[in-house]
């Protein structure tokens, strides 16, 4: 697949770049996306939450009355679970949910989302460029003049460009990642994705 090389005036530069078939046009794997993007979701939780079972509450020990010939339920102390304030049964504890996914479905997915998002002309290339200082006001030019200011817009550079991720960081709909760094839920759930002329190869290297 073969797409126009934009500036960031948003004018075709003359020049065309092709996407390779191996990441940009593969019959896309929706179980190894789900997997990947279920990763990823599991990965952002904290995984803190805790309850205080019945040897954590503070509280006496003794028993509240003899087991038998009262006539009422058996009771062990004040900290049963039947009661208000007593400990909980098989509460939450801290834990970790993420899990192991192999390198190639997670290459597979990132393929599979890419491919999805060529399929849709939803991939944009504009040429390599950078800022001599972070300003939030020309990076909001270069979304409007390439037409995506009103889009989620995913811009994927080559290496770690600080002017530009910092200029990105107060726009709502729009993040800077280094294409090594790019993730499937990432490209998923973007409306447009814009890559700079050099970030291809390295997709490419990464990705292949």
């Amino acid at each position: 697949m073969k797409l126009e090389v934009l500036n960031i005036q948003g004018e075709k530069t003359g020049r065309s770049v092709e996407l390779p078939e191996s990441v940009f046009g593969i019959e896309p794997n929706e179980h190894a996306v789900y997997l990947a993007v279920k990763l990823y979701l599991a990965n952002q939780r904290q995984g803190t939450h805790k309850a205080k079972e019945r040897n954590e509450i503070a509280g006496s020990s003794r028993k509240l009355h003899r087991q038998k010939g009262t006539g009422g339920s058996r009771k062990g102390d004040i900290k049963n679970p039947i009661f208000r304030g007593g400990g909980r049964i098989f509460g939450p504890r801290p834990r970790n949910y993420g899990f192991k996914l192999n390198k190639k479905v997670k290459r597979l997915a990132r393929q599979s989302a890419l491919s999805v998002k060529a399929n849709a002309g939803q991939i944009l290339v504009v040429e390599d460029f950078s800022f001599e200082s972070p300003k939030t006001r020309k990076f909001l030019e270069i979304l409007q003049n390439l037409g995506v200011s009103d889009k989620k817009t995913v811009f994927v550079t080559t290496d770690y460009e600080k002017e530009v991720l910092y200029s990105s960081r107060n726009v709502a709909n729009a993040q800077v990642t280094r294409a090594g760094d790019l993730h499937t839920y990432q490209v998923l759930n973007s409306s447009a994705i814009v890559l700079s002329e050099g970030s291809i190869r390295k997709i490419v290297e990464t990705f292949a």
